[in-house]
């Protein structure tokens, strides 16, 4: 009976986690190129109280009896599938049609990436994120530049005073790795990428690595789907009373077990 006790108590436990990641992907529904967690689990160790395989008798094996344990969490991994574009018409505003990520530089000197691109010059014309981490490699704004055009490949063109023609100001590069989903989310829309995701590929956008291209004027949504979000929701709330409910019978059965001596 107490076993049935820490069962149902992991089970809620899990249920828990699953209900904390829903939680912060609804709160996220809104924000610029975050990508939703999906909590997955697995189950715990099995008491065997008959091994599988063992001689039943002379001429037959048993099938086993086991008994499991309960569940835990056992990753949180990011959901890769693309956001919908919202056109702001910002010169500076990127999305990512397709696979990569931006690379930004952390004031600590770390490499990040992220999917959010609404960028804009910092006071030294620098193009830096929201946060003002630098956006790289680094490319310089003058000032004065006018028709700011950063093209599907990630070339940055702009007008400058005194000259007729556009000057290239510099390429936007991107990253991808070979699993995304394996990514650290670190806050501020930044991932950092781990022993899972492996280590970045480093093309232009468009290029023969599979990386996406650019669209200018456009930012990408999170990619939150809520109503499937209160889905999850609903079930998370229905498997925790479950387990809640297997609490209070192996209590009650246990109470009559101990009720037997008196």
């Amino acid at each position: 009976m107490i076993r049935a006790l820490y069962t149902a108590a992991s089970g809620m436990s899990a249920q828990q986690t699953n209900l904390d990641t829903v939680a912060n992907n609804l709160a996220n529904s809104a924000t610029t190129g975050f990508h939703q967690r999906q909590v997955q689990f697995q189950d715990m160790i099995y008491q065997n109280l008959i091994t599988p395989g063992s001689a039943q008798t002379q001429q037959t094996l048993s099938a086993g009896l086991q008994v499991g344990l309960g569940t835990k969490s056992a990753t949180s991994e990011v959901i890769m599938t693309q956001g919908n574009f919202n056109q702001t018409n910002g010169p500076l505003d990127l999305a990512i049609q397709g696979a990569g990520f931006f690379q930004i530089s952390r004031p600590d000197g770390t490499i990040a990436y992220t999917r959010a691109g609404n960028f804009h010059p910092n006071s030294q014309g620098t193009l830096v994120t929201a946060n003002g981490d630098t956006v790289l490699p680094a490319i310089s704004i003058p000032s004065n530049a006018t028709n700011i055009t950063i093209s599907q490949y990630g070339i940055v063109s702009a007008t400058l005073p005194g000259q007729t023609n556009a000057a290239q100001l510099g390429t936007i590069q991107l990253a991808t790795f070979a699993n995304p989903g394996g990514l650290n989310s670190i806050g501020g829309n930044l991932l950092q990428q781990t022993e899972s995701s492996g280590n970045p590929i480093i093309d232009a956008p468009g290029g023969t690595s599979g990386m996406g291209t650019l669209q200018q004027g456009y930012l990408e949504n999170s990619n939150v789907d809520v109503v499937a979000e209160f889905v999850q929701m609903i079930l998370a709330q229905r498997a925790y009373e479950s387990n809640s409910k297997v609490i209070h019978v192996a209590d009650d059965m246990y109470s009559q077990i101990n009720g037997l001596i008196r």
